[in-house]
């Protein structure tokens, strides 16, 4: 199997369906299709087929869609648990080999590729000599060169590096390579209001910092994954009790199972997990939280009885905030069990539960649209829509969660041209009940998997965040930590800390550098305010075409209806696509560092999106 690829044949996107993460399928998908080559990406039957292609059934599956799209490449995709990739991957191969599907068999599939986690693609390369990996974090023009294919025939839009992003690299390897990170100190914040106690609250802890002139609060995300859950729950616990002794974070984050989201308090055995620490008692959380202290802490919601548990979340951990993410983790992104207008109607009563609690909440949406393949105007549409929501629900405090760099191919300049009008849009919504809080992170598929890289792209990442507000102090209000080791393993507590440092230490160098005059001042950038403003134009005319289409937007039914009518284009939907074909109608392409609505070789206006959308 070692012949060329080229534009004659098809390749096949597949992933399993236990992995949620789609971004780096279709973003692949997409410059695949760029570069003049045909892709097919395996929609949510298929992808379930591939979780298990040793079963009969999933087997025929598998064959039946590789002979009708006429797939001559397949590339499949499992970025989870190591073990279970490898021996998903030899029953995928027994099975393709068995069925005679490789050209080498009188089938039609000439090349075969693997994308996993470095030990997973490792294992890969010594068991099939011939087969080519993707470890994660390889660029566009890396990706061409393991597919074998000419990398002339990319599109230099979508290769070219502008200036901007050139300097934060190069920022990043400074600060990677003079080391002093490592001499970060843990903020002292013990005389926030009611500092380690039930009585304190996310808020107490941002203004506190406010006033004393103090780094933003610090939020990472841990949630260790093994066969035994006894013994995952114990590690974690574990890994609470060190984290919290070290200072350096302020929230812990609560990385649980699929199953502790979906099925909290029932019986698992027999059920896949797909990665996660799996807790499934109150008492469990309990522990956890007093394992945690002085540091706040939060963890995911669920995918049903949503209510049910975020009031199990108040009693047992004192969530720090809750996150909801509306639209998504249902069956149209195959997270839960709930339909689309089931899962609004939970999550918007959700809402107003949290609303009695006085915490607050962040709308986890934009980037679920994006990870989707929706156009940039759309992450900011999203991010709206959801803010007006909970305003109106009665929330008083709004966390706005920004992730750049996704997709990961998106630029630095319009990174921050899609943070500012996000920002601007919800901000001006503020007022003497409704607080927004700024909160960036990093993207999710974005870090290399090469450590020292991943390193570099975590300072330099930092220095993007602090440009969205530059000559603010006090913003962003809460960083979430991204550990660089999560585009090739679980973050442990040492890794989590030194990842924190790193962001530390960058903060205060760039801020330094800033006010020397040594960096570029991107407060008025003319291809920063050229971007954003055609953002906001654009965002403008979608959210008062949906104000005025929509009978009661702001409302379960609303959200259900302006997704399903199209205002929210998501193109790369794996899961109820009949169902919703409006949502799917419109094509992105991502140029020139930013993801627009194509058709035709030109963007589509919002204008003519929602002329189309009233007609029909």
């Amino acid at each position: 199997m070692d012949e060329k690829i080229n534009i004659h044949d098809t390749i096949g996107l597949a992933k399993t369906g236990l992995d949620a993460h789609t971004l780096g399928i279709a973003s692949i998908s997409d410059f695949l299709q760029e570069c003049g080559l045909k892709t097919v990406v395996s929609d949510s039957l298929v992808s379930k087929a591939f979780s298990n292609p040793g079963n009969l059934n999933n087997s025929s599956i598998i064959q039946k869609w590789i002979i009708e799209n006429n797939i001559t490449v397949l590339s499949f995709s499992y970025r989870l648990n190591t073990d279970d990739a490898v021996l998903i991957f030899q029953k995928l191969m027994y099975q393709l080999e068995y069925k005679k599907l490789l050209k080498e068999t009188g089938g039609l599939i000439k090349k075969i590729f693997f994308s996993g986690l470095p030990e997973a693609c490792n294992e890969v390369k010594y068991l099939y000599k011939n087969i080519d990996v993707f470890y994660g974090g390889e660029s566009y023009l890396e990706s061409l060169k393991i597919f074998g294919i000419d990398t002339s025939i990319a599109p230099l839009n979508l290769i070219s590096k502008h200036s901007y992003d050139i300097a934060l690299e190069n920022f990043g390897k400074e600060v990677f390579e003079n080391g002093n990170y490592l001499s970060i100190l843990p903020v002292d914040r013990h005389k926030s209001n009611n500092f380690g106690t039930k009585k304190e609250r996310l808020v107490d802890r941002i203004q506190h910092g406010r006033i004393n002139n103090f780094p933003p609060v610090i939020r990472a995300h841990s949630g260790p994954y093994m066969q035994n859950r006894k013994e995952s729950v114990k590690q974690f616990i574990d890994w609470a009790g060190r984290l919290a002794s070290g200072g350096l974070l302020d929230i812990l984050s609560i990385g649980t199972s699929q199953l502790t989201q979906e099925k909290f308090g029932e019986d698992w055995h027999g059920l896949p997990n797909g990665g996660g620490v799996q807790l499934n008692s109150p008492e469990e959380y309990n522990r956890i939280y007093r394992a945690s202290s002085p540091m706040l802490v939060r963890t995911y919601a669920g995918t049903k009885n949503i209510t049910k548990l975020a009031e199990m979340y108040e009693t047992t951990i004192n969530i720090a905030w809750h996150a909801l993410s509306l639209w998504w983790f249902s069956q149209i992104d195959g997270r839960g069990p709930n339909t689309l207008l089931d899962n609004l109607t939970e999550h918007f009563n959700t809402i107003q539960y949290i609303a009695t609690t006085g915490k607050p909440y962040e709308a986890n949406v934009s980037h679920h649209f994006a990870f989707r393949s929706s156009d940039d105007v759309t992450y900011v549409v999203s991010a709206v829509l959801a803010a007006k929501a909970a305003k109106k629900m009665g929330i008083n405090d709004f966390i706005l969660q920004i992730m750049l760099n996704n997709p990961k191919q998106t630029s630095g300049i319009n990174d921050l041209a899609k943070a500012r009008a996000t920002f601007k849009l919800v901000r001006n919504l503020e007022d003497r009940n409704f607080r927004v809080y700024l909160q960036t992170r990093v993207g999710l598929d974005y870090l290399s998997y090469e450590t020292e890289k991943a390193k570099k792209q975590l300072a330099a990442v930092t220095a993007l965040m602090d440009d969205i507000e530059p000559f603010n102090n006090n913003s962003p209000d809460i960083i979430h930590v991204v550990s660089y080791s999560e585009g090739y393993n679980l973050a442990t507590p040492e890794i989590i800390e030194e990842s924190i440092k790193i962001t530390r230490y960058s903060l205060d160098k760039f801020r330094a550098l800033r006010e020397k005059g040594l960096i570029d001042d991107m407060s008025k950038h003319p291809d920063v305010e050229k971007r954003m403003n055609f953002l906001l134009e654009e965002a403008i005319i979608v959210l008062t075409a949906i104000e005025s289409s929509i009978n009661n937007p702001y409302s379960p039914q609303g959200f259900h209806d302006i997704f399903k009518m199209g205002f929210l284009p998501v193109p790369q939907l794996m899961f109820c696509r009949e169902e919703f074909p409006e949502a799917i109608r419109w094509q992105t392409k991502i140029k020139n560092g930013g993801v627009d609505i194509y058709d035709n070789g030109k963007i589509i206006s919002a204008r003519e999106r929602m002329d189309f959308i009233k007609k029909n």
